[in-house]
Order: structure tokens, then C-alpha cells, then sequence
């Protein structure tokens, strides 16, 4: 089985730095991780490698020093790693994104699945793994919390909505995108990572894909624009009012009008 795993380094606290001019984070390759929900899904590509054999490739999109997480999910167990970098993909919104992983897999060749994590923690928009299978035109099934069966032509999976647990089977080739906690994350292996060649990780711009239309990648091939982005303001102000209830409560109810919460 071929599978592709798709993953991305994140900021690795709260405190970022943001572009002024942009409006976008700025990833320098300092204080960064890899995306937690990403994790569960190379957990389950290995799983799946385990019980079917083939191979994982994983691919992210992201500046030169995103190497770090491809070198990441390597020392996992992973075999090959594909970056996709050029300034021309920077500022991409969701669309842009979707389309141009979409656009990294397909040179890869045939594949069986694709792996995404339910969604990143810098973005939180958990689209950009539906929308990559739409630009494959393949199915796609959406915050799995358990795989039930593996089988030759396709995969049995449970998922958690609102109010009810709902067991699917897709055919392959499709993309699953996993729920947080569907398998526990093994830790990296210092021995495999030691055998890692650097021909194990292939790095493709904008010139290496099919579709040379620049208005189809980053800013220019986003649809939605950031208007403003800044930082939230940190307020530790406080008021300590000390009197009987009935009196608290008038003054609590004047505050909440003065801070237009009501």
C-alpha cells in the first residue's frame, strides 16, 4: 500500500511574530513543531504500513526549514519525505494550500491513501484535508476516531458527530483526516534516525509541478485575504467591589452595559 502522509510545522507557542505588511505568521524555523494533530496521523500510516506493508511518503509545504518535520516523521518510521517550497506559494489561504499539496502528491505517482490531521493548530480551519481530496477527485472521510478494518479494496472507519457514532467504508484511493487520540504517537527512533540519507527527502518548487499558473499558488490563488492581523493585547486589569448582593448586582449589571456584553 502507498500512502501519503500530510503534515506541517507549526509555531511552537502562542508568541509569534506576524508580518506587518502581510498580515502572516512569520516562520523562521525558530521556536517550531510539528502540527499535534499530525502526529496521530502518522500513527495511523504506520499502522497501516504494519498491517498491509508498502511504503509512507509524508509532504508538507512550508519554508526550507520545514525539513525539520519531514527528518521528524523519517526517525518515525516513514520513508520518504517531499517538501514543497518557493516563495510563490507563501500567503496561501486554505484553497491555495489544498491546491498545491494536491499538486506535490500527484507527482509522487499512484498512491492507495492519504493521511491528514484533523486540522493545524495555527490555522484550525480543518478544510485543507477535504479540499485536497477534492482537488484529487477522490472521497474523503473527515474526523475518523477509529479504523475498525483494514481490507484489500478498502477501509471500514468509525466517526464522532454532534450527537451520533457513525461506521463508513471507503474505497481506495481516498483521504481519511483523524481525530485527536485515534492511536497513541510512538516516539522517534534514534537508530533509524541514524540510517536517514538525504536522498530520502526531495524538495519541489513551483517549476517541478504540471501547473506553471502562478495565480493558481499562494497569495495570488487565494480567494480570502487577510485584512489585519496583530497580536491579541493582554489586559490584567481588575476591580474588586466589596458590598451586599443586592448592590453587587446592580453595579455588575451597569458594568456589563458599559462593556456592551448586554
Amino acid at each position: 500500500m502507498n500512502i501519503v502522509c500530510c503534515i506541517k510545522q507549526v509555531p511552537a507557542s502562542s508568541n509569534v511574530e506576524i508580518d506587518p505588511e502581510t498580515g502572516n505568521l512569520i516562520r523562521d524555523g525558530s521556536n517550531t513543531k510539528m502540527n499535534p494533530y499530525d502526529l496521530y496521523g502518522l500513527e495511523t500510516a504506520l499502522r497501516f504500513k504494519e498491517e498491509t506493508g508498502g511504503k509512507i511518503t509524508t509532504i508538507t509545504m512550508g519554508p526550507p526549514s520545514a525539513t525539520q518535520v519531514l527528518e521528524e516523521s523519517l526517525w518515525m518510521g516513514c520513508d520518504h519525505g517531499v517538501l514543497l517550497t518557493d516563495r510563490k506559494f507563501a500567503g496561501a489561504d486554505v484553497v491555495a494550500t489544498a491546491y498545491t499539496i494536491a499538486s506535490g502528491i500527484k507527482k509522487q505517482g499512484e498512491f492507495d491513501l492519504i493521511i491528514c490531521g484533523k486540522q493545524t493548530t495555527d490555522g484550525d480551519t480543518a478544510q485543507v484535508g477535504p479540499e485536497i481530496a477534492e482537488n484529487l477527485g477522490i472521497p474523503h472521510i473527515a474526523y475518523v476516531d477509529k479504523i475498525v478494518e483494514i481490507k484489500e479494496k478498502s477501509v471500514v472507519v468509525s466517526i464522532s458527530m454532534d450527537n451520533t457514532t457513525e461506521v463508513w467504508e471507503i474505497d481506495y484511493p481516498c483521504l481519511l483526516t483523524v481525530e485527536k487520540g485515534i492511536f497513541t504517537p510512538r516516539l522517534p527512533s534514534y537508530k533509524r534516525g541514524r540510517k536517514i540519507t538525504k536522498e530520502q527527502i526531495t524538495i519541489l518548487t513551483l517549476k517541478d509541478f504540471e501547473d506553471q499558473d502562478e495565480s493558481h499558488y499562494g497569495l495570488k490563488g487565494s480567494p480570502t485575504q487577510v485584512e489585519r492581523m496583530f497580536p491579541p493585547q493582554k489586559n490584567t486589569d481588575k476591580e474588586i467591589w466589596e458590598d451586599d448582593n443586592e448592590n453587587l448586582a446592580t453595579k455588575l449589571f451597569d458594568k456589563m452595559q458599559e462593556l456592551k456584553v448586554i
